[in-house]
């Protein structure tokens, strides 16, 4: 008698444990790409919102040390994001146009992508009850949700 040849290949249960393996590594890969997209995303909101605030810092420096057309009564803060952009005349050099951003960053967490992505603060209003006014002194993100520092996008 001659013994059985023996067959090669893999078992069903050899198959079913490796595509479980397989199963488990893929869903912990996902997890971890969606948080690295999402520290991608807040580092892009982090550094928008510090560029945006920085011009606007700058901008009212410029108007306090008399650079700027002032208006009677007002705050020295610009009327809007677009004038950052766009440019005032330097009141010292006539020939020179001061501006502040070369383009308004947009917020990563919103899909808009215009103008509309950020809410503008006034001067006058309250940083508990943000609005609209007559000039801009901060900016405040729209997006929705939570911060993987715990705290929400729209207090950063």
């Amino acid at each position: 008698m001659r013994p059985a040849p023996r067959s090669r290949g893999f078992t069903l249960v050899e198959l079913l444990v490796s595509l479980a393996i397989l199963g488990v590594l893929a869903t912990m890969l996902v997890s971890v790409v969606q948080l690295q997209v999402q520290r991608t995303k807040e580092a892009q909101l982090r550094d928008a919102l510090r560029e945006i605030r920085r011009a606007i810092d700058d901008y009212k420096t410029a108007s306090d040390e008399g650079r700027i057309t002032k208006r009677a009564g007002g705050s020295g803060y610009p009327a809007s994001l677009q004038v950052l952009v766009d440019g005032v005349p330097d009141l010292r050099d006539p020939k020179r146009k001061l501006q502040f951003l070369r383009r308004i960053p947009l917020d990563p967490f919103v899909p808009a992508g215009d103008l509309a992505d950020w809410q503008l603060r006034s001067y006058a209003s309250e940083a508990s009850a943000p609005r609209e006014g007559d000039d801009v002194y901060d900016v405040i993100s729209r997006a929705r949700g939570t911060g993987l520092n715990g705290v929400p996008y729209s207090k950063w």
